[in-house]
């Protein structure tokens, strides 16, 4: 849960074509990001984290009539996952990003700030 002077912010983990890491690669990858999640959480910037599967479908306008499968494998990069961070402004966000593993794996890490739905 956020405090009254943090915001939560979304980093979208971009990976790059050309398909995951062999699998001794990525357990490295992997264990190296779970020592950063463990640190978020310790500093309670932590709020969740979900991979996506590199299935689905794309809709598009008029209204979805014509779903097509996606993301595109040929598409420069694909969202494989996010992490939802709470951070007292969008330049903490950023340094917080910083230090995400999967930037020294190719992977490009957006930054976005979440805009609170009215009640």
């Amino acid at each position: 849960m956020s405090t009254p002077h943090e915001s939560q912010y979304i980093l979208f983990l971009r990976h790059p074509p050309g398909g995951t890491p062999p699998p001794e690669e990525l357990q490295k990858i992997m264990a190296k990001f779970a020592v950063w999640v463990d640190g978020l959480k310790a500093r309670g910037q932590f709020v969740g984290t979900n991979g996506l599967e590199m299935t689905g479908k794309v809709l598009r306008p008029p209204r979805g009539t014509r779903p097509t499968d996606g993301p595109y494998v040929e598409a420069k990069e694909i969202v494989g996952g996010y992490i939802l961070i709470n951070a007292a402004s969008l330049d903490q966000a950023t340094e917080i990003a910083a230090d995400c593993p999967g930037l020294d794996h190719g992977v490009f890490v957006e930054v976005r700030p979440i805009r609170p739905r009215p009640n």
